[in-house]
């Protein structure tokens, strides 16, 4: 990556409110799941996303058959990702891997604008803790975070949880 190249996207994503430096990274201070961006090579940029396994989040043992289930259908659910955004992306990388309590989310794609793909990795974030939610299983106890975040959607203007 050039010097202007790496310049212009630090700034893009050091002006926009929802970003944190991190080292090489920019995290997503604007959602209760650990959401970071890198960028390399001229416009690639590479966004993961680490959400609780159903199993981690629940008071209450989860089945086998029900965390697999689970785990199957949240990935399915995430790969719809750019259809979340105002723009045309189309992924160069893909991945939904589970590794002990943790369910690690990438998304790689390409963009000459930084500006335009800070909004877009913002939106790929709160697209997998949105998806997240709607995908929690109802009859279970939860815990932080996902308990907080069934009370905000409960408190929300449309009254209710996603569920």
């Amino acid at each position: 990556m050039t010097d202007e190249s790496t310049a212009s996207i630090e700034r893009a994503f050091e002006r926009h409110e929802a970003y944190e430096r991190e080292g090489d990274a920019f995290v997503v201070s604007t959602t209760a799941f650990d959401g970071r961006v890198t960028a390399v090579d001229g416009g690639v940029y590479t966004v993961t996303v680490r959400l609780p396994t159903i199993q981690a989040t629940t008071v209450d043992e989860v089945g086998d058959a029900v965390a697999d289930g689970w785990f199957d259908t949240l990935q399915r659910r995430l790969e719809d990702a750019p259809k979340a955004t105002r723009a045309t992306v189309e992924l160069a990388r893909f991945d939904v891997e589970r590794d002990g309590e943790d369910v690690f989310v990438t998304y790689g794609f390409e963009s000459d604008d930084p500006d335009r793909a800070a909004r877009i990795a913002k939106t790929f974030v709160e697209y997998a803790e949105g998806t997240y939610v709607e995908g929690v299983i109802p009859g279970y106890e939860y815990e932080s975070p996902v308990a907080d975040l069934l009370e905000r959607a409960s408190q929300g203007e449309g009254g209710g949880t996603p569920l």
